[in-house]
């Protein structure tokens, strides 16, 4: 009976074992798809802060569900200690997430994120503090997430959605667009898969956008003033040239 039980139970550790080292190996092939500078297999699993703190959470997310909160929170301290990644045990995470250059994010309780989700240096899925239960967002599946942006409250992300760097999200944003600025407003891309677009540079910035119709308005004043100025030089001329005229025939007269 305890060989029996004892047989059981290492299957179950084997299976459990083989399901993690599949996860975790499937988040290595996300970083090595999605960051230029990664070079192999080995030294994302040595080397990578991102991949070090989402493993951890597999750990304290399950001591977490199973009632163990403080060891959860030990395990989570630690890791931010290691990696300056923090994430809440309870946050709820899917496969494939990139935390790259990882330092500063953090995670909070009630977030939820998608699948093959992108997080750069600086995000943080937080709160607002008013709200109660649910409090932190929810990120669809393949949203990219630029440095330093924040997401505030317990709004959804939709799929392949795209938060510019330093944006500051505190309204739900829709599938398939781009999200700029603080308070974050919203780019549509109809269509457009943008999640798999990693390029932070060339986002639309609407203020840049305003600031170049502001400058074609001025270059267009400019324009008309100048007309103007050459009508009125032209008027001038001709009201001058046309008094020399008459006042030359009234002393041609005044001679006769």
């Amino acid at each position: 009976m305890g060989l029996h039980l004892a047989a059981h139970e290492g299957k179950k550790l084997y299976r459990r074992s083989k399901k993690l080292a599949e996860e975790v190996m499937y988040d290595v092939a996300a970083f090595r798809q999605r960051d230029p500078a990664a070079q192999s297999d080995l030294e994302v699993l040595l080397l990578y802060s991102g991949l070090h703190a989402r493993t951890a959470h597999r750990l304290s997310h399950a001591l977490h569900v199973r009632g163990y909160t403080i060891a959860a929170r030990a395990v989570s301290q630690g890791a931010k200690m290691v990696t300056g990644i923090e994430i809440h045990p309870g946050a709820k995470i899917g496969r494939g997430l990139v935390i790259d250059h990882g330092s500063g994010v953090v995670i909070g309780e009630t977030a939820e994120i998608g699948d093959n989700c992108t997080l750069y240096q600086g995000v943080t899925l937080g709160g607002t503090g008013k709200d109660l239960g649910k409090r932190h967002p929810t990120l669809g599946n393949n949203v990219m997430v630029g440095a330093g942006a924040k997401i505030l409250g317990p709004m959804t992300i939709g799929d392949n959605a795209k938060i510019a760097a330093g944006a500051v999200v505190l309204h739900e944003i829709p599938a398939d667009s781009t999200a700029v600025g603080i308070p974050a407003r919203v780019v549509r891309v109809g269509g457009e898969r943008v999640a798999n677009d990693l390029d932070q540079i060339h986002i639309p910035d609407p203020v840049n956008q305003e600031l170049l119709a502001l400058r074609s308005t001025v270059d267009a004043l400019l324009k008309k003033v100048e007309r103007l100025e050459k009508a009125n030089r032209k008027k001038t001329t001709a009201t001058g040239a046309a008094a020399r005229k008459t006042t030359s025939k009234k002393k041609t007269e005044k001679t006769e």
